[in-house]
């Protein structure tokens, strides 16, 4: 991402969950932000109303694997097929991997079919060793102009989200941030 516009890019892995995601979208709307959502497909076929939240809300859409697999445990066409299991839900041409992991014949077989967007900032909030103001602290060291910051709207993360997450966008806003989806 541009370096020398001072933007961000919030992104959420993992969901869509009913325990968190509504929330997360309640909070993005009070503060007129737009992020990008990799859903994890099994997420999307068992909470097809947050998907559907999600979806007319705006926000851009990713793909985050059917399973959330790891690409190291997989082979080539068995992880391919996965990604593209999810995709029959979101159709999106974006897709992070689970973890940051997949191999690097993977890499090119997915590539070829969808933009791989991974981060520059993960905020760790699915941490057990971390609170939600180590949270917002690794925002607030981290973030820097072009950031693609990661969260997560998952059961594990909820507690630091709920602190977490308002305060990192009022210091980005209070910084000068702009926010962005991807194109």
């Amino acid at each position: 991402m541009n370096p020398q516009e001072r933007a961000v890019y919030l992104t959420f892995d993992d969901g869509p969950i009913p325990e968190v995601t509504p929330w997360v979208l309640q909070t993005l709307d009070h503060y007129g932000i737009k992020a990008t959502f990799f859903m994890v497909g099994d997420n999307i076929r068992k909470h097809p109303a947050e998907f559907e939240m999600v979806r007319q809300a705006g926000h851009r859409l990713g793909n985050h694997t059917y399973n959330h697999i790891g690409g190291l445990r997989h082979g080539i066409r068995s992880y391919v097929r996965n990604v593209d299991k999810a995709n029959a839900y979101l159709h999106t041409d974006l897709f992070r991997p689970p973890h940051g992991w997949m191999k690097w014949e993977q890499y090119i077989m997915v590539k070829q079919r969808y933009r791989v967007v991974m981060w520059d900032l993960v905020t760790r909030d699915y941490s057990t060793r971390l609170n939600g103001r180590d949270v917002l602290l690794n925002v607030r060291r981290y973030a820097r102009p072009g950031s693609i910051i990661t969260f997560h709207d998952s059961v594990k993360s909820h507690d630091k989200l709920l602190y977490a997450l308002p305060r990192a966008i009022e210091w980005l806003l209070s910084q000068g941030y702009a926010f962005k989806v991807f194109d």
